[in-house]
């Protein structure tokens, strides 16, 4: 952490993804490399929502109302700034607010291409392995929750209702592109 107190304790991702220090050191400390907020973890980061109720906050305390309430365990989120035991979060749709930190998991999931939800576009296939050569086993909907098991290069080994699979990593919302992600 830089300096002490409030003022200079958490960083903030910005929507691009690029760090940006809050508070009163703003203007005078120079950006971390890999940018970490008080927890020692990187900033940003994927997690997943522990709960099947979680209540996501205008502000960083319960003393801030609520701005609208999860009803889903396992959906994934993305850490974009931390307070004390506080998390902003952000969610597929873009919106963002605060989640106490039990209530987040470091599980990793994702949503099957959210974006194309409401549009008419067929279904994402999830092959047997990292090849769109290789054998369809599932045709997955757009905005479907998956496991990660885990990503390289551009694809992800996935698991959804018992049955394990491929997807291309810019496929899902919930890994970065390019990310390496191990079980």
């Amino acid at each position: 952490m830089i300096g002490s107190g409030v003022a200079a304790s958490w960083y903030y991702a910005q929507s691009d993804g690029s760090p940006e220090l809050t508070g009163a050191l703003a203007d005078s400390a120079p950006l971390p490399a890999a940018p970490r907020g008080p927890s020692g973890l990187p900033l940003p980061r994927y997690v997943s929502l522990k709960s099947s109720k979680v209540n996501v906050r205008i502000g960083p305390s319960q003393d801030h109302g609520v701005a609208w309430v999860f009803n889903t365990a396992g959906l994934p989120v993305e850490i974009i700034a931390e307070f004390e035991n506080w998390r902003r979060i952000r969610d597929s749709e873009g919106a963002e607010g605060w989640v106490y930190h039990s209530l987040l998991s470091g599980q990793r999931t994702a949503l099957v291409a959210p974006w194309q939800k409401d549009k008419e576009t067929p279904a994402e296939l999830l092959y047997a392995s990292a090849d769109a050569n290789s054998r369809p086993v599932a045709r997955l909907e757009h905005g479907a929750l998956v496991r990660v098991e885990e990503c390289s290069r551009d694809w992800c080994e996935v698991l959804v209702a018992g049955v394990g699979g491929y997807l291309r990593q810019d496929m899902l919302w919930g890994v970065y592109p390019g990310e390496h992600v191990t079980e």
